[in-house]
């Protein structure tokens, strides 16, 4: 790419987004070289001048996790630990980053700020609910538990027209292999962790019976319990109680040692003290919770989708259909026919829905792509954003209607010029004055008797007698050949 903006990746080398976006940028004629997480997690670095950056996800790199915990030893394999630990090391290597962008000139096509607010499922919650995006309604976090200092915003100069990825020239460090050691300046140290767990009682840090409380002020009795820091539904309960009853359907496996381990086996804990030692073990590292927003369902399903939104266009959709309300498609569930639930939402519905993706996705205008997951109400008509992921672009087998993988619809996005474009618009499409969907507020109002049911991880209704391969707590022929490493993302 002689003369033009070298395109560097940051990410682990052998993982598959990189093999797969370095397969698309090679097809359209554009060079990659590769920063490996690895080496950004020990260190400044240095990036070539005017270089154009993709961060990709850190995930699934057992020594990339230890490196950002700060850890003596890596995980277990599949082992829930460290989550807070994790995401100061995440945000410290990202101001690293940041520092070496600005030294280079360089144009970075995934904020900081931006990345570490989709981290946090709390800061994603208050961004989206101050731009008047649709979102469940979750119970009070305090200030405290929210993030106040970042990396910064990159001021970084845009991705030039065709015919290559370039960027306007900026005063820079002397050039240096990519991942080499930067400047001797030391860059900032590590912002300590912010999070904390449930915030209640003038916010002090709470666990399982401070959750409880707070259901039953907010008049709850179904919620998803979620990691601030977590991804790929690691540590996420779907939590229901009633009188004498309770269920969590999770694919978090519990150890009799009261360890945690990220399953790809979904199962129900219905003992009260197993729910408890879950949501504790967990809390100090900080818990996002959002009212259960019940799901339309296709057949015998309930579903939702992943929107992946690319310089403002939502045009790679994926239903995602389960028995249960954990939709994730690594824990076995299945893709179901787009054109089905268009036909039962109805053209407008569904227009309405995918513009509430791009009103997410303009929350964060110095990304490239976001992907969005969005539920459908039942009966059709209501949605909510429930989160948005920075590296939620790995959709293999999908396509635009051009014709374009995720990977080279993002190439296209840069070459044509319509980040840049998508960037300076997107302020003016959060200015807008459309009301947001009704009924989907951020308040506490008890819940309607409609959403009364209970689930379990099969998906059956009540507390019936379970089916036989549920997979039910202490049903595990071989305990731990299902574990997954964490933090895909």
């Amino acid at each position: 790419m002689t003369g033009r903006a070298p395109l560097v990746v940051v990410g682990n080398p052998e993982n598959r987004r990189v093999t797969l976006f370095r397969a698309a940028a090679t097809e359209a004629g554009v060079p990659v070289v590769v920063l490996p997480w690895r080496r950004l997690a020990t260190g400044p670095v240095r990036l070539p001048r005017a270089a154009v950056v993709r961060i990709d996800s850190p995930g699934e790199d057992a020594e990339v996790d230890r490196l950002l915990r700060g850890a003596d030893r890596p995980a277990e394999h599949g082992e829930i630990v460290g989550l807070a630990a994790w995401y100061a090391g995440f945000r410290a290597a990202l101001g690293r980053l940041g520092e070496a962008a600005r030294s280079a000139g360089a144009t970075l096509l995934n904020d900081p700020d931006d990345v570490l607010a989709m981290f946090d499922k709390r800061a994603c919650h208050a961004r989206l609910t101050a731009a008047r995006v649709p979102v469940p309604p979750a119970l009070p976090t305090a200030p405290s538990a929210l993030p106040t200092a970042s990396p910064g915003r990159m001021a970084s100069p845009a991705p030039a027209a065709p015919p290559g990825l370039t960027a306007s020239p900026a005063p820079a460090a002397p050039p240096g292999p990519v991942g080499s050691p930067g400047p001797t300046a030391p860059s900032a140290p590590p912002a300590p962790s912010t999070s904390v767990g449930l915030a209640l009682r003038g916010g002090s840090t709470g666990g399982y019976p401070e959750l409880r409380a707070a259901m039953r002020a907010a008049g709850w009795s179904r919620v998803f319990v979620k990691p601030a820091h977590g991804s790929s539904a690691s540590g996420v309960l779907a939590l229901q109680v009633a009188p004498g009853r309770i269920r969590a359907t999770t694919s978090v496996e519990l150890t009799a040692g009261g360890k945690l381990y990220n399953s790809l086996r979904v199962r129900d804990y219905t003992d009260e003290r197993q729910v408890a030692a879950i949501v504790d073990r967990l809390a100090p590292d900080g818990l996002h919770v959002e009212r259960w927003f019940p799901k339309a369902g296709l057949g015998d399903r309930t579903v939702d989708l992943r929107v992946l939104v690319v310089a403002g266009l939502p045009e790679h959709v994926v239903v995602r259909a389960s028995r249960g309300p954990l939709t994730n498609l690594h824990l076995g569930n299945a893709r179901a026919d787009l054109s089905a639930l268009r036909a039962a939402m109805g053209e407008p519905a569904y227009a309405a829905a995918l513009q509430s993706c791009v009103r997410a996705a303009a929350c964060f205008p110095g990304s490239l792509h976001v992907g969005v997951d969005l539920l459908v109400g039942t009966g059709w008509q209501r949605h909510v954003v429930a989160e948005v992921n920075a590296f939620g672009d790995l959709l293999p087998g999908l396509s635009d209607p051009a014709g374009r993988d995720s990977y080279a619809a993002e190439l296209h996005a840069l070459r044509t010029g319509r980040f840049d474009r998508w960037r300076a618009d997107a302020p003016t499409l959060l200015g807008s004055t459309a009301e947001p969907e009704p009924t989907t507020g951020t308040g506490t109002g008890a819940e309607p008797a409609s959403t009364a049911r209970l689930e379990s991880a099969a998906g059956s209704d009540g507390w019936g007698p379970r089916r036989a391969g549920d997979g039910g707590i202490g049903q595990h022929e071989n305990p731990g050949r299902d574990r997954k490493v964490g933090r895909a993302a």
